[in-house]
């Protein structure tokens, strides 16, 4: 039983790398191109607000779900992967309407400020506090601190 956990550990994070290899395939998403030249004077792009919207939430679903699948079963807790779940969608809640923001005044609050704000929007980032978070969870909780 240790060894499919651990294999589906595995698959959860291989899902988030796989969102990450096939984001120009996968997610409309404009500001790839932008950020990946790191030109602060490259034309800003033309895009739809509809779809690039509904692309974002998608690709945070998406990574939500291997970010779960990942903790459930590193940890087999389900109050955890909840936790864990809810903690996401908090982050991902306070950071979202302010890189739309920053696409609405077409990064003119900072180009790095903008370029961060996205990666807390497109990349599973809160995943790499919550699992050291648990752990010490586990550890205080075994040992009585």
């Amino acid at each position: 039983m240790k060894i499919l956990n651990w294999l589906l550990v595995i698959a959860g994070i291989s899902g988030l790398i796989g969102v990450r290899v096939l984001e120009d395939h996968i997610f409309y998403d404009p500001f790839l191109h932008y950020f990946h030249e790191a030109d602060k004077n490259m034309a800003f792009p033309e895009f739809e607000w509809g779809e690039l919207i509904v692309n974002y939430l998608f690709r945070f679903i998406v990574n939500l779900f291997f970010s779960c699948v990942v903790i459930h079963f590193w940890f087999k807790n389900r109050k955890w992967t909840a936790q864990g779940a809810v903690l996401m969608l908090i982050i991902f809640g306070i950071t979202f309407p302010i890189y739309v923001y920053c696409i609405y005044t077409q990064f003119e609050v900072g180009y790095l400020f903008s370029f961060y704000m996205r990666r807390f929007v497109i990349q599973p980032l809160i995943l790499l506090l919550i699992i050291p978070m648990f752990y010490y969870r586990r550890y205080t909780s075994e040992n009585d601190i």
